[in-house]
């Protein structure tokens, strides 16, 4: 294969998977209610999730923001109950945020519908032989996803 054929390939690849990916997202998303959150809010969710307890100033800088712009993602997050803040033991000036236990429980509860629709339909639409396909070319996929 002549490297002009390579890059074809690889562009069309590409453009597939990024349909597809997206695709699946959204296909994901529609089956657990998030409510009205937006993908601020939902960010901000994931990272204290990921990453522990955050200051609002924190929050803001890894997510690109404004402080005063989070200070609003933060506020309708408390309102939710989704968000908490406790003094930072390091500088007590400063909150710590993190998730509420009833978070915790609602994100859980929403990975394992996702979860059961996305088995359902492995389990539906494909052969036992394509299952093992997929599984194949799942280290792949994981090689092109990992930093």
């Amino acid at each position: 294969m002549t490297d002009r054929s390579q890059q074809s390939t690889a562009v069309t690849l590409a453009r597939e998977l990024r349909g597809f990916a997206s695709k699946l997202k959204r296909r994901l998303r529609e089956q657990a209610d998030v409510g009205d959150l937006t993908h601020s809010q939902t960010s901000v969710l994931l990272r204290l999730e990921n990453e522990g307890a955050a200051t609002t100033s924190a929050l803001a800088r890894a997510e690109g923001m404004k402080p005063q712009s989070m200070g609003a993602v933060i506020a309708t997050l408390e309102a939710a109950g989704f968000v908490t803040g406790s003094p930072d033991p390091a500088d007590k000036r400063q909150t710590l945020l993190s998730l509420t236990e009833e978070c915790r429980r609602w994100i859980a509860e929403g990975r394992a519908v996702r979860q059961d629709w996305l088995s359902r339909i492995i389990d539906a639409r494909l052969s036992p032989q394509e299952q093992e396909q997929l599984s194949a070319v799942l280290p792949l996929l994981h090689r092109l996803a990992s930093d």
